[in-house]
């Protein structure tokens, strides 16, 4: 495994944090210490607060929002499970994968006992783990896997299946996902093209270019939003702009006005 990866990772906030790129590209365990972090995968949202433990997974969009509490900062651990380790125990098992799962992005692992102490167990071992100790890590990393198929077998049809993502109806995924913050090149791998035959594929269904469809799709959303009485502070972020200014600069671009004005 590359030495350049924390995959045991102890994180720290003071303030509100969301993630700018929303693509999730490896499988993990996470338990949030103190404070609140948010999941949203674009068909369920859930907060996860001190001592709640999830599961997510590789190859999915997903939006984090990390909230710090009133009085502490927010804390999580997190555990990332490298596609070479996957394979080896994988391989070991002579698991064949059925199918592949079709479940959420991220899974509610909280009331699971044995990985709730499992995981209050490592932040005693917090100096060793980020002084890299790749050993310990390593041993870490497969308890962590061990306890989960304890806790569900089905698991192993998620975590075992590390291949790339196969071609998919790139119309209804786009429909679905347009409001992830993610890069072109995203969306075409989890579509399961090339950048070149996604754009190709994207203009024969849309009949415009993906850039112009996204901030068209995006801006349409969030005039209705708008209408709705929802102010720009609250959606900007939701629909995948990366900053207020640039919403507004788009908005009045494409409407002739500034979001304020369809404030009911």
């Amino acid at each position: 495994m590359s030495e350049n990866i924390d995959y045991i990772n102890y994180s720290c906030y003071f303030t509100v944090f969301r993630e700018g790129e929303q693509f999730v590209s490896y499988n993990a365990l996470s338990m949030v210490i103190s404070g609140e972090m948010e999941l949203n995968d674009g068909v369920q949202r859930k907060m996860f607060r001190s001592g709640d433990i999830y599961l997510v997974r590789k190859n999915q969009l997903l939006k984090f929002l990390k909230k710090p509490g009133e009085e502490v900062e927010f804390k999580s651990l997190s555990i990332r499970f490298d596609d070479e380790l996957l394979k080896e125990m994988s391989s070991e098992e002579d698991f064949v994968l059925p199918e592949r799962s079709k479940t959420s992005a991220f899974t509610d692992v909280s009331d699971v006992k044995h990985l709730k102490y499992f995981m209050e167990s490592l932040l005693q071992y917090q100096d060793l783990l980020e002084n890299k100790s790749p050993e310990l890590a390593l041993l870490k990393q497969k308890e962590a896997l061990f306890l989960l198929f304890e806790h569900d077998p089905s698991l192993k049809n998620i975590l075992f299946d590390i291949s790339d993502p196969y071609k998919i109806d790139l119309e209804g995924f786009m429909q679905k996902n347009y409001h992830f913050n993610v890069k072109l090149d995203r969306f075409a791998y989890l579509t399961g093209r090339s950048l070149a035959t996604f754009k190709r594929d994207f203009e024969k269904i849309f009949g415009t270019a993906p850039r112009k469809w996204l901030l068209e799709k995006r801006l349409q959303e969030a005039r209705y939003l708008l209408e709705k009485g929802k102010k720009a502070t609250d959606i900007y972020l939701d629909l995948g702009f990366e900053d207020l200014s640039h919403f507004s600069f788009a908005f009045k671009k494409q409407y002739g006005m500034p979001p304020s004005r369809l404030f009911v």
